[in-house]
């Protein structure tokens, strides 16, 4: 069964990147342009969640869904890794009980490293 990953960016271009990037390496990935796949994660079941702070939408913002998740029994046992500019996101991401973080601009080897170590190799 190919593992899902779910990610969440307000950057259509990106989310199109990022999507068909691990597409190509044999994962299954569900897109989302703001947090609303979050409320759905007992149906979707990711095995990763990878999201951007910055979003679009009022009131959105990924260090603080992350926050949200990890508070709760049902949904803190999802890996979420931040993507951002910030430069403060080790510091987020670690507040926000993240699970990992890459910066961006993201350089490939080193999101399908991340990837790999949390979710696993090609399936």
């Amino acid at each position: 069964m190919r593992k899902k990953i779910l990610v969440i960016e307000d950057d259509p271009d990106i989310l199109e990147l990022l999507s068909y990037i691990l597409r190509e390496e044999g994962y299954e990935v569900m897109g989302c342009e703001d947090g609303s796949a979050c409320r759905h994660l007992l149906e979707i079941l990711p095995d990763l969640i990878l999201m951007d702070i910055r979003l679009k939408e009022p009131g959105q913002n990924g260090a603080l869904i992350c926050s949200q998740l990890k508070s709760h029994s049902a949904t803190r046992c999802f890996p979420v890794v931040l993507l951002s500019a910030e430069f403060n996101l080790p510091a987020l991401s670690k507040a926000c009980g993240a699970d990992g973080f890459i910066s961006k601009p993201f350089d490939l080897e080193v999101l399908m490293e991340k990837v790999r170590e949390i979710v696993g190799q090609k399936s």
